[in-house]
């Protein structure tokens, strides 16, 4: 019989029955991002209102944090690889916790504020690949896709849930809001030191060989495409809020946002087996078509154009960052923890150089009274950047396959050379 097409049975039945650890790991992947959208997306404004710094020093701590917390991955995962997945999360949820009661302290002491941001920022890069590879561990290539969208829905729900929480006090009463972040990843951590441990280390990289460097076995197409997915993406989130909130008002960017999260936990998990079938190449033309329209769609400038805009790009990421993932899973020799701490370096270099390149073409948009052109160039970037993965694609094909095969689709038996469920 055909495999299964019906969305919701599928999903179904790909992640039931959960075990009491990967309950508590969902639970954590809401939990963990709501304490901290509760305080992140608003340290613009704490540092620049409460703290008194100046607004060029805000945009480079900032701009600091997120390199550490995306690039940061890559160690993240090969700790977890060296120590193991359980213990790399709660080193990771210590820092943390660290870090948002460094907050609080800084409350008093002011410069402790960029210190213990950073703190937050490392504790992030530790944890995601640690957390994903847990979420993984032991589960046949079939079902991954449902696992990992599961997990993103998770913490996309949490995303959107924090800052609605955390608004209304981030500036009357930051001192109380800090102080309940940190308790929540007390709990939090105490959590994952009940866990069940696993071994990080992959099983042909003993003790007596020599560890391959962090780069080692990085699947290039996949890491390329997702540098170069996020680098269009984060055209969209470093950039829309300026340009929303001068056409419409915060409330209405806070909106799109929630449009954009709800999107991402509710379409994402039901067409993730789609998306696991789906040939790599079909998967990124879709995704990068999907980015151009919608960054199409924001130079418009009206709110129905922010609307369908935003929910364009989420749906072209949704395809895009999953399947590069799975793609990176199928492709790599390392182990999972370090494949994606490899992919969280790609999405770091390409959100820093779209927070590099994307700042200097919105200025001078900006200058020119015609911010709508930086939407019009970055969603021509979408089509005349992606052709250029077709020369990677040449260089990693992969030995002749039956030609009722599709490169890039996912099968029982094509794992390249990869050990089921590691």
């Amino acid at each position: 019989m055909g495999e299964r097409t019906t969305w919701g049975p599928g999903l179904r039945a790909s992640l039931f029955p959960l075990t009491g650890p990967l309950r508590f790991l969902l639970l954590s992947s809401f939990l963990i991002p709501l304490g901290s959208f509760m305080v992140l997306p608003f340290m613009s404004v704490f540092l620049h209102e409460r703290l008194g710094m100046g607004l060029a020093t805000v945009g480079v701590v900032l701009a600091v944090a997120s390199l550490v917390q995306f690039s940061g991955g890559i160690v993240g995962g090969a700790l977890a690889d060296r120590i193991g997945l359980r213990r790399t999360m709660l080193w990771a949820l210590v820092v943390r916790t660290v870090g948002f009661a460094g907050l609080l302290l800084a409350l008093r002491w002011p410069p402790l504020a960029v210190w213990a941001l950073i703190l937050t920022c490392c504790g992030a890069a530790l944890y995601l690949p640690a957390n994903k590879a847990y979420l993984v561990h032991g589960v046949d290539d079939e079902r991954r896709p449902a696992f990992l969208s599961a997990g993103n829905a998770a913490l996309n729900a949490g995303m959107a849930v924090g800052p609605l929480i955390a608004g209304p006090f981030v500036l009357s009463s930051p001192g109380w809001l800090f102080a309940a972040v940190t308790a929540l990843f007390l709990a939090v951590t105490a959590g994952h030191a009940r866990l069940p441990g696993t071994d990080g280390t992959h099983p042909l990289e003993s003790e007596d060989t020599a560890r391959p460097g962090l780069l080692a076995g990085v699947a290039l197409l996949p890491f390329a495409a997702n540098a170069l997915a996020f680098y269009l993406y984060f055209h969209f989130q470093h950039f829309l809020a300026v340009y929303a909130v001068e056409r419409a008002s915060s409330a209405f960017y806070s909106v799109v946002l929630l449009l954009c999260f709800t999107l991402v936990i509710v379409v994402q998990p039901l067409a993730s087996g789609l998306i696991r079938r789906m040939p790599y190449a079909l998967a990124l033309a879709v995704g990068f078509t999907g980015l151009a329209a919608g960054l199409a769609v924001l130079a418009v400038g009206t709110r129905t154009a922010l609307l369908a805009g935003g929910a364009l790009i989420t749906l072209g990421d949704i395809v895009l960052f999953l399947k590069s993932d799975l793609e990176a899973l199928r492709r790599s020799p390392r182990s999972d923890a370090v494949v994606f701490g490899q992919q969280r370096l790609a999405a770091g270099l390409g959100a820093c150089a779209s927070g590099v390149l994307g700042g200097q073409l919105y200025g001078l948009g900006e200058r020119a009274g015609h911010t709508g052109w930086f939407w019009l160039l970055a969603a021509a970037q979408c089509l005349l950047l992606p052709p250029l993965l077709l020369t990677l694609r040449r260089r990693t094909a992969r030995p002749p396959v039956p030609d009722d095969d599709h490169e890039g689709a996912l099968t029982r038996d094509d794992t390249d050379g990869r050990i089921p469920g590691r």
